[in-house]
């Protein structure tokens, strides 16, 4: 009970710290005349992935690839079939053209990418399946393409847009930048090796407790995010954020827990990778099954029972 307790105290000072580093660091970058894009698509981006990012450094050190792997599938899984889904619930979802061609069929990419590379075992006949440092460095040249269209597409339509900014004093933005880097820290820190400790103490496996009680932790911002941008009828912004962060959490976060340390994955991870792939193509599906390019509440109900589904087997199992 008392790792269990601090392994959800974790995520206090993990969501905090990010929150206040994005904050902060936003601050200074308009304090130091860096344009809106460069905010928005650097800072802000990295902010939303950084309790994933932090999280798997950690079990990477650790040498914990169940966990590592878990949080990344686990966060995917929870952010397209969870926050999707109540997103659209609560107000049917509207997907842009870019979102509809290019960003939800690049998520199913990375999903796809990520399935193969963790598959050594059934391609190539080999004893075991890693993903390796070298597929870690291209995870990374993936998100670095990924970030260079990101930013070909923000000029091109014209970008001029603000990021909300508060403006403090350079001295003070700095201290609170540390604070929330040391609070990511110690969340990050926290997490791991309360996460190792309740699976080792109750029976359930690393994967089993990254696959739920962690991902859905380290995802709670983008949940809060989409919700209120749904609640104010703004999901493009939901779902931006939610493909976003996908696409963030396999090619960076991925790409740099395997350059720290090679991430070995079971056969019993093929489910859940499978799954992550399923999930991004049937996000797909549903954006042209209705009128418009919109997914509607009936798809969100599917999205949510599959989730539901899933866990359920996974905790029984």
């Amino acid at each position: 009970m008392l790792y269990l307790l601090l392994l959800l105290a974790g995520f206090f000072p993990l969501i905090y710290g990010a929150d206040l580093l994005v904050d902060n660091a936003s601050s200074l970058a308009k304090r130091l005349n860096i344009p809106n894009i460069v905010i928005g698509l650097t800072i802000v981006g990295f902010g939303t992935s950084s309790p994933e990012m932090v999280v798997n450094i950690f079990a990477s050190f650790e040498k914990s690839s169940d966990l590592v792997l878990g949080n990344i599938i686990g966060s995917n899984l929870f952010n397209t079939l969870t926050i999707i889904g109540i997103t659209a619930v609560i107000f049917p979802i509207m997907v842009r053209k870019n979102t509809t061609w290019t960003e939800i069929p690049l998520s199913l990419l990375a999903a796809v990418v990520v399935a193969l590379m963790a598959n050594d075992i059934l391609i190539d006949g080999s004893g075991s399946s890693v993903v390796t440092r070298t597929e870690g460095f291209i995870l990374l040249l993936f998100f670095a393409i990924f970030l260079a269209y990101n930013i070909h597409l923000t000029l091109s339509e014209g970008y001029s847009g603000e990021v909300e900014v508060t403006d403090k004093p350079v001295p003070r933005a700095l201290l609170i930048l540390f604070a929330g880097l040391l609070m990511l820290i110690l969340g990050g820190r926290l997490i791991v090796f309360s996460a190792i400790k309740v699976a080792s103490l109750i029976g359930l496996s690393e994967r089993v407790i990254a696959l739920t009680v962690v991902s859905v932790g380290t995802s709670l911002p983008e949940l809060v995010t989409s919700v209120i941008a749904a609640r104010k009828k703004n999901t493009d912004i939901a779902i931006g954020n939610v493909i976003g962060s996908n696409i963030y959490n396999i090619f960076l976060v991925l790409g740099l827990s395997a350059v720290v340390n090679p991430v070995r994955v079971l056969p019993m991870a093929n489910l859940d990778l499978l799954l992550n792939v399923a999930a991004s193509l049937l996000l797909f599906i549903f954006v042209f099954t209705g009128r418009e390019r919109k997914i509607h509440r009936p798809e969100g109900i599917v999205f949510l029972i599959i989730y539901i589904a899933y866990v359920t087997y996974l905790v029984i199992n």
